[in-house]
Parts: C-alpha cells; sequence; structure tokens
C-alpha cells in the first residue's frame, strides 16, 4: 500500500455515467461530452489537481434488461449514446504534459493486433502516460453487434481474455528488440530488420503472425488496469493487473477483495506490492459542512432512480421491475457482472424492494462522502486504512463542479496532510504508480517472459 493516496478522475464518453439523472442539473455540463474543448478542460483540470489519471470507462452494447427493453436506457442517456474513449486522448495529451490517461477496451469482441497498434501509438504520442483497463464485457447486445449469435459466456470470456493478453505481450515485448530502430541516416537505414520478429501465435482463439506494426513506445506494455471480482476475474486481475478497480460497496468487501488479491498477486510470484488496488468514491466538498450538506441535497434531488434500475439490470442481468417487492432474487449466472450478480442476490435476503431502496438512498453508500475538506480527508484516510486501497476513482455528480471542488478544496488539504503528491516528478504513469521502477514492466510480470522470445 501506498502512502500517498491515488487519485484518477472516473469519467465516460457519455452524457450519463454513474450518477444518472445529474445531466439535467443547469449547472452540469455532461451534454458537452461530443465536444473537445469539454475534454482539453477536463485534462487541464486534473493536470492542475496532480491526479493521476483520467480513467475512461466504456461499454460496446445498451442496457435492455430493465423493463425488458433497451428504450428506458436510451430515454434517459444511461451510457447511451456513447463515443469511443481512444480518441479523445490525442486532444487532452496535447494540452498537458503529466496526467495519464486509462482507457478501456474489451478483450471478447475484437481481435488482438489491432488493439495493440493503437495503444502503442497512443502510448507514443503521450509519451508514456497510457494506460489500458482490460475488460471481458458483459452485455448481450454487444456481443450480437460484433457479429456474434450469443453472449460468450463469464469463463469462455475470460480464457479469451487471457489469450488476447498473450498474444499482446508478446507483440508489445518479443517482435521489436530494444535497439532495432536505428535511425542511420548514412546508410539510409531506419530499422535493423534482422532485430523486428514475428510472432507466429496460434492459440485456441487467435492466429496472428506479426510482426508489431509499431515500434516500442515509452511504456512498450500499456499500464494494465482490470476491474473483475468474480474468481475468474479476480484470478486475471492478479494475474496480469497493475492497477485493480475493486467494485464492491462495503468497506469490509473492499477489504476482503484488496486481500484477497494481493495473496493471489503474491501466489503468482509477482508479490503483494505488485498491485494498486483503487475504488470508486462520490465526494461532495463545501467550505462549511451545513453548505456541502445542502449541495448533496441539491444534487440528490435530480437522482434518477429508474436511471439507477436501468445500470442496475445491465450489470446484473435482474430486472427488478419483473419482481414483486417482496420477491427474492438468487444468483444463477446470468452472464452478465456475475460477482455483482451474487452481491447482491445476498445482501439483504435478495428481496427485490431492499434492492430498490438500496438505490434510492444515496446515503447508504460507505463510498458517499459529503463534509468539509477536513471531514471528506478524514474519511479517505479512514478508507485507505480499513480497507488498504491506494487510491480512488472519483466519480462525478457535477461536471466540471466536482473535480474543481477536489482540487480547489481537497488536494490542498490531503497535501497539508503529507497524503498527496505536490508536484508531478516520474516521466511515466508505471512510474508514477511505482516509482523508482521504471517504465517497463518488472520481470515478475508474465509479459517479461516474451522479451528476447522471438529472436532466431
Amino acid at each position: 500500500m501506498s502512502s500517498l493516496i491515488h487519485l484518477n478522475g472516473f469519467e465516460m464518453n457519455t452524457p450519463s455515467h454513474i450518477n444518472h439523472g445529474l445531466w439535467v442539473h443547469p449547472e452540469n455540463q455532461r451534454h458537452r461530452y461530443t465536444d473537445i474543448d469539454y475534454w482539453t478542460e477536463t485534462a487541464r483540470l486534473l493536470e492542475r489537481g496532480l491526479f493521476d489519471a483520467l480513467f475512461i470507462a466504456d461499454v460496446v452494447g445498451t442496457y435492455d434488461v430493465y423493463r425488458g427493453s433497451r428504450d428506458p436506457a436510451v430515454e434517459r442517456g444511461i451510457q447511451i449514446p456513447n463515443n469511443d474513449p481512444y480518441l479523445v486522448v490525442p486532444a487532452m495529451a496535447a494540452v498537458t504534459r503529466d496526467l495519464g490517461f486509462a482507457v478501456t477496451a474489451s478483450t471478447t469482441y475484437e481481435p488482438p493486433f489491432g488493439n495493440a497498434r493503437r495503444l502503442s501509438t497512443l502510448d507514443h504520442l503521450t509519451k508514456g502516460r497510457i494506460a489500458w483497463n482490460v475488460v471481458t464485457g458483459y452485455l448481450p447486445d454487444a456481443a450480437r453487434n460484433f457479429g456474434l449469435r450469443e453472449q460468450v459466456t463469464h469463463e469462455v470470456r475470460y480464457d479469451v481474455a487471457e489469450e488476447f493478453l498473450d498474444v499482446s505481450y508478446k507483440l508489445w515485448e518479443g517482435s521489436w528488440e530494444d535497439d532495432a530502430v536505428v535511425l542511420d541516416r548514412e546508410r539510409r537505414v531506419y530499422t535493423d530488420p534482422a532485430k523486428v520478429h514475428e510472432i507466429h501465435h496460434e492459440g485456441r482463439f487467435f492466429s496472428v503472425d506479426g510482426p508489431h506494426l509499431s515500434e516500442p513506445s515509452r511504456q512498450r506494455t500499456p499500464v494494465i488496469y482490470q476491474a473483475g471480482s468474480s474468481d475468474s476475474g479476480k484470478n486475471l486481475a492478479a494475474r496480469h493487473a497493475e492497477g485493480v478497480f475493486v467494485s464492491s460497496r462495503t468497506l469490509d468487501r473492499v477489504a476482503a477483495d484488496v486481500r484477497d488479491l494481493r495473496d493471489r498477486a503474491e501466489g503468482f510470484g509477482r508479490g503483494r506490492d505488485a498491485i494498486r488496488a483503487f475504488t470508486s468514491i462520490n465526494i461532495v466538498l463545501g467550505e462549511t459542512e451545513a453548505e456541502a450538506r445542502r449541495k448533496a441535497e441539491e444534487v440528490f434531488g435530480y437522482r434518477d432512480l429508474d436511471g439507477y434500475l436501468v445500470h442496475f439490470g445491465g450489470g446484473t442481468g435482474i430486472d427488478v421491475a419483473a419482481l414483486a417487492e417482496d420477491e427474492g432474487v438468487t444468483f444463477s449466472g446470468r452472464g452478465h457482472i456475475e460477482s455483482r450478480e451474487k452481491e447482491f442476490a445476498e445482501a439483504q435476503g435478495g428481496k427485490a424492494k431492499a434492492i430498490i431502496d438500496s438505490l434510492s438512498d444515496p446515503w447508504n453508500d460507505e463510498f458517499h462522502v459529503v463534509g468539509t475538506p477536513e471531514q471528506v480527508a478524514d474519511r479517505l484516510e479512514e478508507i485507505v486504512e480499513r480497507t488498504g486501497v491506494d487510491g480512488f476513482n472519483v466519480v462525478q455528480y457535477l461536471s466540471p463542479g466536482t473535480f474543481e471542488d477536489i482540487v480547489e478544496l481537497l488536494v490542498p488539504e490531503l497535501q497539508r496532510r503529507g497524503r498527496y503528491r505536490t508536484a508531478y516528478e516520474e516521466s511515466t504513469l508505471r512510474e508514477r504508480l511505482f516509482p523508482g521502477a521504471g517504465p517497463l514492466l518488472p520481470a515478475t510480470h508474465p509479459a517479461a517472459a516474451h522479451r528476447g522470445a522471438f529472436r532466431a
């Protein structure tokens, strides 16, 4: 666990990301998500606040479980419409020097070769500030959008992800030797062809000959983020991830998940310090307690319960609208986010009314914090100490108001306590997460096995 608290801005290229209904608030700028200025302004703001990165979520399908239709999601803007997270990064990189960018892409629907080139390109353009949030996808119509007749089963999705990562590592770490690019003007040799190698991958899901089309970037492999909470997801994270987004919503569950992930990482030979753990946090700040409470009550008045039920249905596969209030919810492996389905099925007897009540009242969330900078800093420190997380993905209620308050009010308080950086000191995102470790993955990471593996 790091002594400094790490902060990522948590965003999505869509009008309604996590806190649903807030796009109608008169001070919210969510509707500007299609405007490049929205993204460059956000990046400058987060860099001023010395955030680690802007973490951009994504889905490639619609939430169509609630009321048996995608119409509620479309009507309320619940992560639709949405745009590609990769394409806003170059503009943000151009107006910043240090802020990192974590982009989300699924391993289930597209082959790894193109994704590897896109991420190498972004790592070059950002000078080593890129992370890839590896997801497997959980929306059935996403599968149909990419030509599959039905959703890939949960376990197979993780098998695909393992091979997808293996192919990616071969391309990033093994295809080009460190000194392949020689830039010899006199001999007119840009690259020594003897030091660029095919990978000849033939696997269960992918066939990729290579070589990688991009020369090695600053980090070679982007920082790997992952957010799986099922047993398969935790194993994927423990084997591969450097940053893990822990999604449980109680301190006890998060603490247990963090311990489990570190245990698994140690079991895979990576060490307990190989992972930085993050959880999402909702923050409302005021210069006084009364002001913070007033601001919270104001934004909560715009919350859209149906929007949360839409999101819940898409995540769990459970249509609460189809259940009687006292009807129990059982875990049946619906093929969406099965850890989330299981968590709600077990909570409060799994009654539909309990689920609705939990989503109706934001004060029920242990990662919802309202108060003065001192009170919020106290709570963040308490969460870190009790759970072992290294930092937080900060969700916005108002864009950019939430980030502005954190930069102007909370960051100075954390700095006074010695819990937050006072300047950027590292050149790459990986070095920011693991100071002194260098820009490349360590030898204990499975990707390292491919270095030099394809030389003749």
